[in-house]
């Protein structure tokens, strides 16, 4: 017999430890493997990382209709959102989670004025928001333990849009890119 080839089936080495590797025997040991693949991945995919299908055209261009992300939900765990920051939002369950960027942290005044964004009376420079609307909102001051939130498309009216604040145990977590 050839050097190098497998015993039972002359097929050489490699080919037959790949695969065994692809298609094991289903035994007990390959069945316990397969259980522990599957309880880390649904671990991994609900606690660490939680893919988001973007629906609707509140964060364009920075975030497209119909594309998909991920949650980093320990992005918070040791620090807290700050200006400019995108973050994800329960704000339905787990299941409806909104896709925002924080423009106010606690303690900030937040206002709007022919469509720029003023913090503490200053106007702030967002060059991720493309196309203005004539957003008009009286300055209001962002409570403790909250955050104030907005989407990046701002074409569109102001009566259209969900933002405002929100307390930041809704923040899940950061998107990952």
């Amino acid at each position: 017999m050839p050097q190098g080839t497998d015993t039972d089936t002359d097929i050489p080495m490699a080919d037959s430890l790949l695969r065994r590797f692809f298609l094991p025997k289903p035994n007990r040991f390959f069945l316990l493997r397969l259980s522990a693949v599957a309880l880390a991945t649904v671990l991994f995919f609900t606690q660490v990382l939680i893919p988001l299908r973007i629906e609707g055209y509140s964060m364009e261009p920075t975030y497209r209709n119909g594309t998909f992300n991920l949650c980093w939900r320990w992005r918070y765990l040791l620090s807290e959102p700050r200006h400019g920051d995108v973050v994800v939002i329960r704000f339905a369950g787990r299941r409806v989670m909104l896709l925002k960027r924080v423009v106010a942290l606690a303690g900030d005044s937040v206002a709007f004025r022919e469509g720029v964004l003023l913090i503490n009376g200053q106007p702030v420079t967002e060059p991720y928001v493309r196309m203005r609307s004539n957003w008009n909102l009286e300055p209001r001051t962002v409570a403790a333990g909250k955050v104030y939130v907005v989407g990046d498309n701002r074409g569109v009216p102001i009566e259209r849009h969900h933002f405002g604040q929100v307390d930041q145990e809704r923040i899940m977590g950061g998107v990952l890119w």
